[in-house]
């Protein structure tokens, strides 16, 4: 028989004129999986702040009773000494430590004021066995990938006996086998008594490792789901998250295809550091006005490293091949002469390459396009803000005005403040790098929507997914690539998952075109 580890009762918190929560209660059973699913901006993130002490006792309303205790956090460090450990989107190791230096970074193995390293290490060594990791801990967390890295941040939670663990998007930057392993690992610590609370908006996860699942909707609890006493399904939680049926995950689309925009031919790229390694591979594409076209690849496949080496030659060293635009040779190698010509490119990464988060939306939106607001070499103020507002309106962008700190704002939102970037630098082709990452699915379909609508203006958009989901859904033709190389052009009459997963896995001396 379970019993309750966690009683949030009539949480409400409020920032400057936003009520980010409003009388939620969350309650948890002791040892269970207990998911948390809602669209960006519903207020997940802020109410397992809350829990963890991120915001403290006093800068909210309601209870928190832990172990049948009223606690009372006035910081994180009061929330792990409970035993609540949360593990965030944005990891927070510092990559120029070793592994065991991020496990006990705050919490040292010291003798009088000196680290034990032989015990630091050997007490990491089982940490890292738990987590089914087997680098060395003094390997340092920068030559981790993200998959490792998350592992790492566990086995940190770990080393503070953890006793209700929080993991806010945990799988949003794996690729699919780093996914599954860290679900594997959720239940196994489940079997060891530890509880979990998973935010996630992968709903096929949910279904596969949560035993309950509380759904909240613009700062309001609107209902917790038992995974096991009913049969729920994906359109289910999906009803519950965005207050109505979404009978299509993709709206329908028929496309009015062009004249050719853009065209890539043997375009080659090595690596950065490493310039004897070719990490794309006499690639060839083309992209037509009002067409959607899909790259998809494994991780490490090089369809990031093919996109910014096209915009502006921002990713690698030794690139060599051909830019055509309408027909005509352009020259791409810096980002300025890329826009110039037209050419947008969105980050997969926003946070850190895409956005000024500790600017306004405002200027956020104005950045890639200023020339349009200035005269004379001043920015004209009251024209930036009538333009950036009117993103925020027809963009449906949820925060009071453009003024709000684009940092403050949601991962959907602050997708949206991108796109709106590059809607206003208004080009001709625009390349989206995973546009859907930590976002919920029903800011997923307004996504969809706004790419829809920029290829009915006739812009040629090619998105790149880790999801074949999605690119079976919204994209008229999908590439495949493969070690670096292009290995297969498929229309959208003959795409299927299966079919393209066979182009993705074997890479060819030449390319499909």
């Amino acid at each position: 028989m379970t019993s309750t580890i966690l009683d949030m009762r009539s949480i409400t918190k409020t920032f400057p004129g936003v009520k980010a929560l409003q009388d939620v209660s969350l309650e948890v059973q002791r040892g269970q999986v207990h998911a948390i699913c809602g669209e960006n901006g519903a207020g997940k993130s802020t109410l397992m702040k809350v829990l963890s002490g991120v915001y403290p006792s006093g800068t909210f309303d309601g209870e928190i009773h832990f172990e049948d205790k009223l606690c009372q956090f006035k910081d994180i460090k009061s929330s792990e000494a409970a035993g609540i450990v949360i593990i965030h989107q944005e990891l927070a190791l510092s990559p120029y430590l070793s592994i065991a230096e991020n496990i006990f970074l705050g919490n040292e193995m010291a003798t009088r004021g000196f680290v034990d390293w032989n015990k630091t290490n050997l007490e990491a060594s089982k940490l890292l066995a738990r987590v089914g990791l087997n680098d060395h801990p003094t390997t340092k967390v920068a030559d981790l990938g993200v998959g490792k890295q998350q592992l790492v941040e566990i086995a940190k939670a770990l080393s503070k006996k953890v006793k209700l663990l929080i993991l806010d998007e945990p799988t949003a930057a794996l690729n699919d086998g780093d996914s599954a392993n860290l679900l594997n690992l959720i239940k196994h610590f489940q079997q060891q008594g530890i509880t979990s609370i998973m935010i996630s908006h992968k709903l096929n996860e949910i279904k596969a490792v949560a035993d309950k699942v509380t759904i909240i909707r613009d700062g309001k609890t609107i209902e917790t789901l038992d995974m096991h006493a009913d049969e729920i399904t994906e359109e289910r939680i999906i009803k519950g998250m965005v207050g109505r049926d979404l009978d299509n995950r993709y709206p329908f689309h028929t496309p009015t295809i062009g004249a050719e925009l853009l065209r890539v031919e043997d375009w080659t790229v090595h690596h950065p550091v490493d310039q004897s390694r070719q990490v794309v591979k006499s690639a060839n594409f083309d992209v037509h006005a009002g067409e959607i076209v899909g790259i998809a690849g494994l991780m490490g496949a090089g369809r990031t490293e093919l996109a910014m080496s096209i915009f502006g030659h921002s990713y690698g060293s030794r690139i060599s091949g051909r830019v055509y635009k309408e027909g005509v040779e352009i020259q791409t190698n810096s980002v300025a002469a890329a826009i110039k010509h037209g050419i947008a490119y969105a980050t997969e990464d926003r946070k850190r390459y895409g956005l000024n988060l500790l600017d306004n939306i405002m200027r956020n939106v104005s950045g890639a396009a200023l020339h349009k607001l200035s005269r004379w070499g001043w920015v004209d103020g009251n024209r930036e803000r009538l333009v950036a507002e009117g993103f925020r309106k027809s963009m449906n962008i949820k925060a009071p005005n453009v003024a709000a700190l684009t940092g403050k704002l949601s991962g959907g939102n602050q997708q949206k403040v991108v796109l709106s970037k590059w809607m206003f630098a208004n080009p001709d082709v625009l390349i989206l790098d995973e546009p859907t990452r930590g976002i919920d699915v029903g800011a997923k379909y307004e996504i969809y929507t706004i790419i829809n609508k920029l290829a009915d203006d006739g812009k040629g958009i090619v998105v790149i997914s880790s999801e074949l989901p999605e690119l079976l859904g919204i994209c008229d033709r999908i590439y495949t690539l493969a070690e670096g190389r292009i290995t297969a052009n498929v229309p959208r009459e003959k795409a299927t998952a299966e079919y393209l997963m066979q182009f993705m896995t074997q890479a060819k001396d030449q390319d499909a075109r």
